[in-house]
């Protein structure tokens, strides 16, 4: 850490927002303390006694501390070291902490001498302010989906951003026009679970960073203009061994897949409610999570179908992998990846039957009627009420993500009135959501 004059050590919090200090490179090791009612806090900066938030007893603090070898270089200038901090407090994990439940993910697949690999795919829109105060999709008439240059990225920023992240040692692995005007897809190389999830955490705050600098925003958010197409956040994952072999693989199959691939399949589909509370975590997460688009609706799966909730891509071999479909970038990236990998878990743990796959249209022709929740609060019933998945992915995070999104569910309804459910966006998640998302 000698070359950097400061470090910006940041984590995410149950919300998925990105928390930190900067530190002065020469203490930067020793870490740094934050008060933990932060897991208390609404969108609003309300608050509420939510689990492990210690609102009533005292207002706790945990601390941030990381390996000094994941320091890597900031987008913000060449003096300034940027890194991941884990949260622990008593010198134990802080098990109410998103990374701590990846980390925990990650070690079950161990436990059966398979390690997580992840692919993330991002899909997000540029803003630009709307001379009112607020913020407007920016306007690129000429743009189309798989778009590259100019047409498609008229002021560079993407480009920019680009620069940015390969300069700051993120894998890129492609940027592309996605499918309505101003809307683009980023992907990242893959990689092991938990340093795949610090990639895209500190991608989705650079690339937002460097947007503001430029006069612009970006949003991640699942469906921030009712007029256009959402946005998903694709985990995408598979298992290696010891031999890093592909063990989702099967050369000698009829389809190319594994029986623990199926068994994978088996676990999502069958934890596919509860899955969608925490992978869409937002009242305007279902607002894209709906039928007949493409998104994560149902819980089901297909070959090369993207209109199942899982979806198998065609390479195979050692490319063999599991996309799912449902989350969306309001979601927080370490407890979507967590939540994937774990009801696939459960599907092999659990010895359960792989159901048939989807090989209508998925928009009037489906194979299954389960499909997402109508709404968050609905969601978040399902959750509570799938033990064995809260109890995989951990039962202290559930429960203060469930106390708090109760708590935003109810808000929502105060300032509303009703909940219409559709593809109605409103402006309390405009006003809610779109500034951290």
């Amino acid at each position: 850490m000698n070359e950097y004059d400061r470090i910006r050590v940041l984590w995410a919090d149950h919300l998925g927002i990105a928390r930190g200090k900067y530190l002065p490179a020469r203490l930067a090791e020793r870490g740094t303390m934050h008060c933990v009612t932060t897991f208390a806090l609404g969108y609003d900066r309300s608050m509420i006694p939510a689990p492990g938030s210690y609102l009533l007893e005292g207002l706790k603090d945990a601390h941030s501390g990381f390996d000094p070898s994941d320091v890597r270089p900031s987008w913000e200038d060449d003096r300034t070291g940027v890194v991941v901090g884990h949260l622990t407090m008593d010198g134990e994990p802080y098990p109410y902490a998103a990374r701590h439940a990846l980390q925990k993910a990650a070690a079950d697949w161990a436990a059966f001498g398979l390690h997580a690999k992840v692919g993330i795919e991002l899909e997000a829109y540029v803003m630009e302010p709307d001379g009112d105060g607020g913020w407007r999709r920016w306007n690129s008439p000429r743009a189309v989906v798989y778009g590259t240059g100019r047409t498609t990225d008229p002021d560079g920023l993407i480009d920019e951003i680009t620069r940015r992240a390969e300069a700051s040692g993120f894998p890129i692995e492609s940027i592309n026009g996605e499918f309505d005007p101003g809307q683009f897809e980023m992907t990242l190389e893959y990689g092991d679970a938990v340093a795949t999830a610090d990639d895209i955490f500190l991608f989705r705050l650079l690339a937002r960073e460097v947007a503001l600098e430029r006069g612009f925003d970006l949003t991640f958010l699942g469906r921030p203009f009712q007029d256009v197409g959402g946005s998903g956040l694709h985990v995408n994952f598979s298992l290696v061994d010891d031999d890093g072999r592909n063990v989702l693989a099967d050369d000698g199959a009829s389809h190319g897949l594994s029986p623990l691939a199926y068994q994978c399949l088996a676990g999502l589909v069958a934890h596919h409610q509860a899955l969608v509370a925490l992978c869409a975590p937002t009242v305007n997460a279902y607002r894209r999570l709906q039928p007949g688009e493409l998104c994560g609706y149902w819980a089901n799966w297909g070959y090369e179908h993207r209109m199942a909730g899982n979806r198998i891509p065609d390479a195979r071999g050692p490319g063999t992998r599991i996309e799912n479909r449902v989350s969306d970038g309001s979601a927080n990236v370490y407890t979507a990846i967590a939540a994937v990998l774990q009801a696939a878990r459960l599907g092999v743990a659990d010895n359960l039957d792989c159901p048939e796959p989807l090989t209508t249209d998925g928009m009037d022709e489906v194979n299954t009627d389960v499909g997402a929740a109508p709404s968050l609060a609905v969601a978040l019933e399902h959750l509570a009420a799938d033990t064995a998945f809260v109890d995989a992915v951990g039962s202290d995070l559930c429960a203060n993500f469930i106390a708090n999104k109760e708590a935003e569910w109810e808000r929502y309804i105060e300032a509303v009135g009703e909940d219409k459910g559709g593809m109605e966006v409103t402006d309390w998640e405009i006003d809610q959501y779109l500034m951290f998302h």
